[in-house]
């Protein structure tokens, strides 16, 4: 049971957080900021009353590791979302979010000196070739949809590829945090919903070099049309609602998450949340009718089938398929 009520929560918070971001974003392109300030503070406040009871509890893990740690969120939070300023279309934005698994195996045989089977080497290929299509592809189109003088191309061109250097960037951070991360919970157990409050809590602090932009954006939003609020009945700037949408629905998507990984293996959970992305994917792609061409299409399932070899999910699969036969030969 809990492991259903988990799976729902990840792909319906996800799904509709996915609906509400790109909403903002259609309206408000640079307003990565303070969306990401909205999931910070909630998720915060949430931690600072439900996992640390008001402050009276103490941590596990010293405040220093998390320090470290917050710093790596942090960075790679606030770049992933303003890269989104940089003419990054959602669904190449999801698309090069999946490369994790690369940057994650990278850094696993420089750091932590990991050696890998050929499977796991030809899911990286795959998923390397499959963000590559669809990055050129999209580059193909920052270039149909500037055409013009040489210097109307050139320099949207240019704004597209520093969006690109972001997002490759925030994916070698995140990796680099992932194994900081699998080191102290070798050291001091696991400690998910704690790590979960420190990540969100001790960066609040760096919103404050961001603050100019994050007033503004929020008197935009304040300006923007009312909207009747669903169930409660009263008005309410449109942009807020989504803003409030999507916070509820980032908390939500984070606690699927984490109940998932204390009820199921680790495969279990980086399938669903691969089966998520593409779910998501799909929604951005023809609800908002963004564009997506064929090469789009195939970098996008050359990224998934490479995702799925990695996880040993195909292997797995083909495995329980077999299994009632391998064991009914030997049985004779």
């Amino acid at each position: 049971m809990g492991t259903a009520f988990a799976i729902v929560l990840v792909f319906v918070g996800c799904c509709c957080n996915v609906v509400s971001l790109e909403l903002l974003v259609r309206q408000f392109p640079g307003c990565g900021n303070i969306v990401t300030f909205a999931q910070f503070l909630f998720i915060a406040l949430e931690g600072f009353i439900f996992e640390t009871k008001f402050g009276t509890k103490k941590p596990a893990i010293p405040i220093r590791n998390y320090v470290i740690m917050v710093t790596m969120f942090f960075t790679v939070s606030v770049i992933n979302n303003y890269a989104l300023n940089f003419n990054i279309a959602m669904p190449l934005h999801m698309i090069f979010r999946s490369g994790s698994l690369i940057a994650n195996m990278i850094l696993g045989i420089i750091i932590l000196k990991k050696r890998y089977t050929a499977s796991k080497y030809l899911s990286i290929a795959l998923i390397s070739a499959g963000i590559f299509i669809c990055t050129i592809m999209s580059a193909k189109q920052v270039n149909v949809a500037t055409e013009g003088s040489e210097e109307q191309g050139f320099y949207p061109l240019i704004h597209w590829l520093i969006g690109i250097a972001m997002l490759t960037f925030a994916l070698l951070m995140s990796a680099r945090m992932g194994i900081f991360q699998e080191t102290l919970y070798k050291q001091y157990g696991k400690h998910s919903k704690e790590a979960l409050f420190y990540n969100h809590c001790l960066p609040l602090p760096g919103f404050l070099l961001l603050c100019t932009d994050i007033y503004n954006h929020a008197v935009h939003f304040s300006h923007s049309t009312p909207t009747v609020v669903p169930v409660v009945g009263g008005t309410m700037p449109i942009l807020w609602l989504y803003l409030l949408i999507n916070v509820i629905t980032q908390y939500v998507c984070i606690r699927g998450v984490f109940i998932l990984t204390t009820e199921c293996a680790s495969l279990t959970v980086t399938l669903v949340v691969t089966l998520r992305k593409f779910l998501s994917l799909i929604i951005s792609i023809m609800y908002f009718q963004n564009p997506f061409t064929t090469w789009h299409w195939v970098g996008t399932a050359v990224v998934f089938l490479g995702t799925l070899l990695y996880t040993e999910v195909l292997s797995s699969v083909w495995a329980a398929l077999r299994g009632p036969g391998g064991k009914a030969k030997k049985a004779e």
